[in-house]
């Protein structure tokens, strides 16, 4: 028995819509992993984190606070397209920034105690007021020392828990002597969020208020004060929007500023 002379492929042989269908495969693949590469970093962006707290992404934020300018996180002016209520735009602008320090006195104590688990490597903390200068709001940037299993932990707890809507676990604002904010103290906040990330080892924060120092007896979690038709002082005056709009940018912004390639001197 003899068996047939097995078929070649060698290159010479193939025909025209061979070649077509190698090219066609190398291409999709190329632009599959594109696309994959492309969603890994839209998803740290947006605050898909995934496993991905595990990278080098991870330990490169957690630097941030001593190798990025105070320009770099905190912006001195923010654009806020379709942040106000209704969907209006809105500007704000820095009016102060504190030093950056530790975390003792920095929160009430019970948020304290929340946050102990996490540790404090650094507290990071700046003032804006909108364009009418009507409304001021404190943005906060806690660098812990946690590994990405604590501040997954840390957020659960605070997810199951609704530690971010109690109100005796607000953030404190940030007041400066000679700004709109001179009169932002404890009993001046109107609306707050804090937002516990786990791609990074930060917990971001804003608390929001009215700049003429007016106190504030029915304060709201962004949640309550930006539903539809909320009926108090903090929602109608869009204060829920404003600690909102201006976390959220500042976490992209922290986002973009640890992805970013950064140039190392010679």
């Amino acid at each position: 028995m003899s068996f047939g002379e097995p078929e070649r492929f060698e290159e010479p042989h193939r025909g025209p819509r061979s070649r077509r269908r190698g090219i066609a495969a190398a291409a999709c693949l190329v632009l599959g992993l594109g696309l994959i590469g492309g969603a890994v970093a839209g998803s740290w962006l947006t605050g898909d984190s995934g496993d991905r707290g595990e990278d080098g992404t991870f330990t490169a934020a957690a630097d941030l606070w001593h190798s990025v300018p105070v320009d770099g996180l905190f912006p001195p002016t923010v654009q806020g397209q379709g942040a106000g209520p209704g969907g209006a735009d809105r500007t704000w602008t820095r009016i102060a920034v504190a030093p950056d320090a530790g975390c003792t006195g920095a929160f009430d104590p019970l948020l304290a105690k929340a946050l102990a688990p996490v540790g404090c490597d650094r507290l990071l903390r700046a003032t804006y007021s909108d364009a009418t200068h009507s409304h001021v709001t404190t943005v906060g940037l806690l660098f812990t020392t946690a590994d990405p299993a604590a501040m997954r932990t840390l957020r659960t707890r605070f997810e199951k828990e609704g530690l971010a809507d109690r109100t005796d676990l607000m953030p404190r604002p940030y007041a400066a002597k000679g700004t709109d904010a001179a009169g932002f103290g404890d009993r001046q906040r109107a609306s707050w969020t804090v937002s516990v990330l786990t791609d990074a080892p930060v917990v971001v924060y804003a608390v929001s208020g009215w700049a003429d120092g007016r106190t504030v007896d029915d304060p709201q979690p962004v949640e309550k004060a930006t539903e539809p038709g909320a009926t108090s002082a903090a929602g109608q005056a869009g204060l829920g929007n404003e600690a909102q709009g201006l976390a959220n940018r500042i976490e992209r912004s922290l986002r973009e500023t640890a992805t970013s390639p950064t140039e190392k001197p010679s």
